[in-house]
């Protein structure tokens, strides 16, 4: 037994070597570029959002810009230390769906799993529509082929994040880098200037600023407010996905989270003192941050520095959810509630089918919203703070049981949070619920069902299978192979050879069709089998309807009903060519003889590939 352990171990794929894993995973820079992409391409429409909500009470209300902003700044810096705490508590990823899980139960863990899948693949339609539409800005011309571009820079993503996670990060250092440069020269030069340095941009277009200014009552605050939280959002990626960074990984998850909500904090805060400082007004055709660009900058190469930098941004932020979706998929599929598939890496440590999945479902939301950002926006930002709320009431339980030093301070910060993401919550999906939240509404549960319909079926494999029980000693039964064949070939006697090799006993089947020509066949090929004398019985089955899978699967049926305690195997030989263009030419007589099999009967299906080299061509030929 201990000969057989090591050759075991010993024909088993070597491990890849632990510094050739932390290889493909993220520093804090690589993680800031990989993971922060969403979070700091907000910039370019949260202020944005609410600076076109306090238009509404005229130039009064556009005085609120920045007090709103510190609102949501206060929350954002809520947000960072509390998931610092998340990091630290749950190093393994997964965000609010790993501590839903642990201490407030499976299906709340479930609703905090479903808004964030939704969150994530929204985040990929946004960033990609909202990029495309900066680009369409600027060149009016491509404004007709915006889905096919959409699509294009979609697949472009995909394909950088199949190539694995690190090699996404470097390709977005330098593009994420630019765009954090321009935004802060934006706001440090803005700072020393008593005037705009070009209105250029805006002069000649329709102001959206309201003609009478209304109060300024709490409800526009509110709504002011909601709109502001989308730059919230891919605060929580990092925690998502710390299982990606190098080790010490949640050390690095926590350095990236804070330099995240350091530079955001500063940006939104900076651009909305530059509103106020510069008196901008919202313009049609014209974003917000090209005003400030325009006007802190001048109209000169800064100016498109900083509108090309966004550009890329916008179309690049959907690389968080490439980051941080895949990740979580791997966790629920690890506990049955998703496809296993979900679960299975890459050799470039990629979870290559939740990649492959989140690009899909993001393309079928582009086709839909035919890539348009403002069908989308509405439904943001609402599943992030159904998660930030369930996380951070969990994280209140977790210190609860825990009890470490500080636990109280810890418990009164996740509480505070929750208290915060849960308000925003209700308020950003009561001023939304007209403009498409009613959608996020309806599809919530429904993930969550969906979720529990695959765990329950799992569940059923499981205990057909007896998981988790000690099964029964092995047994030996008697063995039969039955090989399905047309001619006399050296395939034929490789099939048989396998096949003496597998069973007690070997028959060969054929398949005739009662014809003249048919019947000819046969003939010849019973002769040649007499003379050739395998020691292997032929038996003829015949066909009135040239069908050739069904006669075997119901002479396998016949077998199991006279036989029942005998072991079938069907052996199919194949051939496997040289070349891929020649598959091309083969009659697929495996593939519908093992669908045959495999459908109607419990046999045990083998396909024997015989493969062509170039000796075995010239013998065929």
């Amino acid at each position: 037994m201990l000969t057989t352990s090591k050759a075991v171990v010993s024909d088993a794929a070597p491990e890849e070597p632990p510094g050739a894993v932390d290889r493909h995973r993220l520093t804090a820079t690589q993680g800031l570029a990989a993971l922060s992409l969403d979070a700091m391409a907000s910039v370019a429409y949260g202020p944005e959002a609410i600076v076109l909500v306090l238009a509404g009470a005229g130039a009064y209300g556009l005085g609120f810009t920045l007090p709103v902003t510190l609102a949501i700044a206060g929350l954002l810096a809520v947000l960072v230390a509390s998931y610092r705490q998340v990091i630290a508590a749950f190093p393994n990823g997964g965000g609010s769906y790993a501590v839903a899980r642990r201490h407030l139960g499976a299906r709340t863990g479930l609703v905090a799993a479903a808004s964030l899948i939704l969150d994530y693949v929204l985040n990929v339609a946004v960033s990609v529509t909202a990029g495309v539409a900066a680009l369409t800005s600027a060149f009016p011309g491509l404004y007709g082929d915006r889905l096919v571009i959409c699509l294009g820079v979609l697949v472009l993503v995909t394909a950088i994040n199949l190539r694995g996670i690190v090699d996404s990060a470097k390709a977005f250092i330098v593009p994420t880098a630019v765009f954090i440069t321009s935004i802060l020269a934006i706001v440090v030069v803005g700072l020393f200037r008593s005037a705009p340095a070009s209105t250029y941009t805006a002069d000649g277009h329709a102001s959206v600023l309201a003609g009478n200014a209304t109060s300024v009552g709490a409800l526009l605050l509110l709504k002011a407010f909601a709109s502001g939280c989308s730059a919230l959002t891919g605060v929580e990626a990092v925690a998502n996905a710390v299982p990606s960074f190098r080790a010490p990984a949640a050390k690095r998850a926590q350095r990236t989270e804070v330099a995240l909500g350091a530079l955001l904090g500063v940006m939104l805060i900076g651009l909305s003192v530059l509103i106020g400082r510069f008196h901008l007004q919202p313009v049609e055709g014209v974003t917000v941050l090209a005003q400030l660009a325009d006007a802190s900058l001048g109209h000169n190469w800064a100016f498109y520095v900083v509108q090309f930098a966004t550009v890329i941004l916008l179309a690049l932020a959907a690389n968080t959810s490439f980051g941080g979706l895949p990740v979580l998929m791997s966790l629920l599929a690890r506990d049955n509630y998703l496809p296993h598939v979900f679960g299975l890496k890459a050799d470039r440590q990629v979870h290559r089918h939740g990649v492959l999945a989140l690009a899909a479902v993001s393309a079928a939301l582009l086709v839909f919203s035919g890539g348009d950002t403002n069908t989308l926006v509405p439904l943001f930002a609402i599943g992030v703070f159904v998660g930030f709320t369930i996380c951070q009431t969990g994280m209140v339980i977790h210190w609860r049981l825990e009890r470490s030093p500080g636990w109280r301070w810890k418990a009164l910060l996740n509480g505070f949070g929750a208290v915060l993401t849960g308000i925003s919550a209700v308020v950003v999906t009561a001023t939304k619920f007209t403009e498409g939240a009613w959608l996020i509404v309806i599809a919530l549960p429904l993930l969550v069902l969906a979720f529990e319909a695959i765990h329950r079926a799992y569940g059923r494999i499981a205990d057909r299978l007896g998981l988790g029980r000690v099964p029964e000693p092995p047994r030996r039964d008697r063995s039969l192979v039955i090989v399905p064949v047309s001619h006399l070939s050296r395939l034929t006697c490789e099939a048989l050879n396998a096949a003496v090799s597998l069973g007690d006993e070997v028959r060969a089947v054929t398949v005739s069709h009662p014809d003249e020509e048919d019947r000819r066949d046969m003939e010849a090929l019973r002769r040649d089998w007499e003379l050739w004398n395998p020691g292997v019985e032929l038996v003829e089955l015949t066909s009135q309807h040239r069908s050739l899978g069904r006669p075997v699967a119901d002479y396998v049926s016949r077998v199991h009903t006279y036989h029942p305690h005998t072991r079938v195997t069907v052996l199919i030989p194949e051939v496997e060519p040289a070349h891929i263009w020649q598959r091309m030419l083969q009659n697929q007589r495996g593939a519908v003889l093992a669908h045959a099999v495999r459908k109607d009967t419990d046999a045990v299906i083998c396909r024997l590939r015989f493969r062509l080299g170039p000796t075995a061509a010239r013998v065929e030929a």
